[in-house]
């Protein structure tokens, strides 16, 4: 595979630079081995499987609650 001339870098920049920017906004996706990422957390996406994700969101409200009896001891974005 050759290498892109300088004309079409600068093309696909531009064609990147009009995509609207994805800020905040997560995104969910079924991975090539039947998982769900989820993408917009951190620099890499979260995959875990069906079960995982059920079994996570069945302790929703203990996870609140151990993520506020902890909060000081977290790093913060603010801090």
């Amino acid at each position: 595979m050759s290498e892109p001339t300088y004309e079409e870098l600068k093309a696909r920049l531009a064609e990147l630079e009009k995509q609207p920017r994805r800020t905040g906004s997560l995104e969910f996706r079924v991975s090539e081995k039947g998982g769900v990422s989820v993408y917009g957390l951190g620099r890499f996406p979260v995959t875990l499987y069906y079960e995982q994700w059920t079994r996570l969101l069945e302790t929703s409200e203990k996870l609140r609650e151990f993520l506020e009896e902890n909060k000081s001891k977290l790093k913060l974005k603010d801090q």
